[in-house]
């Protein structure tokens, strides 16, 4: 029996790209809050950013938590981050992508 490749793999029936869009879609938030601590770091001297330390830090300090927030959508929000931000590129450190 043949391995599935890794774009294959699927949660939910979705590839992490299709969840991760959903998330985005009805949480905003999320986004503006990554936005606004990674430019305090930056602001404060730091030179690289952890994705999954600023997603602790969100579950930590938003109210009501954020459900649903995958540890998979690391890459894609600093992705999103870098595009909006092309100066912040030097801050993420990213892989190439292998799964969709």
């Amino acid at each position: 029996m043949p391995l599935a490749s890794p774009g294959a793999i699927r949660a939910s029936g979705r590839t992490i790209t299709e969840q991760f869009l959903a998330f985005d879609a009805q949480n905003p938030h999320v986004y503006r809050e990554l936005e606004r601590m990674t430019a305090r770091r930056l602001a404060a001297g730091a030179t690289r950013i952890g994705l999954k330390d600023l997603f602790e830090d969100l579950r930590r300090h938003l109210p009501h938590g954020v459900a649903g927030l995958n540890n998979n959508f690391t890459a894609l929000y600093a992705r999103r981050l870098i595009t909006a931000h092309p100066e912040w590129a030097t801050a993420f450190e990213l892989r190439r992508r292998r799964a969709a």
